[in-house]
C-alpha cells in the first residue's frame, strides 16, 4: 500500500493499488471479476448481476452492434467484453488495460474460448493508444476513466481513433460537486478516491459535457446514475459487514477484511453521498 500510494507516476500507482487484492479471496463468491460499482435492478439483486446490467446498460447507450470495431479502455479482467462479443457481436474487440495481471487471465480465457480473433487484449495506455486515426466505431471504458492520467488527454485519444460519426461512452465516479476535497475520504474503503484519481480528473457532471464538447464531440449527454449505483451498492455492502450469514461464501481473512473496513458505516455512509455515478456518451461528427 506504500509503494503504491506514494509512487510519483500516475500509471504506476492505479497499477500497484489494483494489484493489492488477491483475486482469489476478492472473486471467492463470485462468478464474475467485474470491479465496477454496478447498476442494481433491486436491493435483492446480486453483485454480479449489478456488475453485468451496467456493462449492458454501457453497450445500449453506445449502440454497441454487429459489424463494429470497439476499442474498451481500462479493460481489467475483461467480462464485460466477452459478454458483448457473445451479445452484440460486434467484428472486433480490442481491450487495454494498464495492468499485466489482469490483461494476461483475459488473454488465457480468449485463447481457451476460441475467440482471441476477435477478442484482443494488450497491456496499453488510456492516453497514448497505439491505433491509428480512425480505427474503431466504438470507444468505451467502464469504470476507469476517473483514473486516466488526464481524462482529458483520453477524450482527445479517444476523439482521435474512433471514425467519423463513432461513439464515445463512459460509466465513471466523480464527485458530486468539483468542490469536495478529495482528502474527505478518509476509510480505507475509500482511500482509492484519495490517492488514485488525478486532480485534473476532479469535477462534476457539468465540467464532464464541458471537457467532451472542448474536445470536438457533439450531442454529449452525461446522466447521474447513482441512485441505481452508489445507494443500493452502500446498502448491499453495509448490509453484509453487518450479518455473518450474509459474509458466508467469503474466506474468513477476505470476510474480517470486510468487517473491519466497514466499521465506521456513518463515515462511509458520508463519502459515498460525495460521490456521482455517470454515464457519458458523445459522437465524434461526421467528416471529421
Amino acid at each position: 500500500m506504500v509503494r503504491a500510494v506514494t509512487a510519483r507516476d500516475p500509471e504506476r500507482r492505479v497499477r500497484l493499488l489494483y494489484e493489492l487484492p488477491d483475486p482469489d479471496a476478492q472473486f471467492a463468491d463470485r462468478d464474475t471479476r467485474y470491479t465496477n460499482i454496478g447498476y442494481w435492478a433491486t436491493d435483492d439483486t446480486t453483485v454480479d448481476e449489478a456488475c453485468e446490467a451496467v456493462a449492458v446498460l454501457l453497450a445500449d447507450e453506445v449502440g454497441l452492434d454487429t459489424g463494429q470495431d470497439v476499442l474498451d479502455v481500462g479493460c481489467g479482467y475483461g467480462d464485460q467484453d466477452f459478454l458483448w462479443l457473445r451479445d452484440r457481436r460486434p467484428r472486433t474487440i480490442t481491450a487495454i488495460d494498464v495492468a499485466p495481471h489482469q490483461v494476461e487471465p483475459a488473454q488465457r480465457r480468449a485463447a481457451a474460448e476460441g475467440v482471441d480473433d476477435r477478442l484482443d487484449f494488450r497491456v496499453g495506455t488510456a492516453t497514448e493508444l497505439p491505433y491509428p486515426d480512425a480505427s474503431f466505431d466504438r470507444v468505451v471504458t467502464l469504470d476507469a476513466a476517473m483514473h486516466f492520467y488526464t481524462r482529458a488527454r483520453f477524450f482527445q485519444e479517444a476523439y482521435r481513433v474512433l471514425r467519423p460519426g463513432g461513439v464515445l461512452g463512459t460509466v465513471d465516479t466523480i464527485p458530486v460537486d468539483g468542490a469536495i476535497p478529495r482528502q474527505e475520504f478518509r476509510t480505507p474503503r475509500f482511500s482509492l478516491y484519495r490517492f488514485a484519481i488525478p486532480d485534473h480528473n476532479w469535477y462534476d457532471r457539468d465540467e464532464y459535457a464541458t471537457q467532451l464538447a472542448a474536445t470536438g464531440f457533439v450531442d454529449e449527454r452525461v446522466t447521474s446514475i447513482r441512485e441505481r449505483s452508489w445507494e443500493p451498492w452502500y446498502r448491499h455492502w453495509s448490509r453484509v459487514a453487518a450479518e455473518p450469514d450474509a459474509r458466508r461464501d467469503l474466506p474468513a481473512a477476505a470476510a474480517d477484511t470486510l468487517v473491519r473496513d466497514w466499521r465506521d458505516q456513518a463515515r462511509i455512509r458520508h463519502e459515498v453521498g460525495l460521490l456521482d455515478y455517470v454515464c457519458a456518451v458523445a459522437v465524434k461528427p461526421a467528416g471529421f
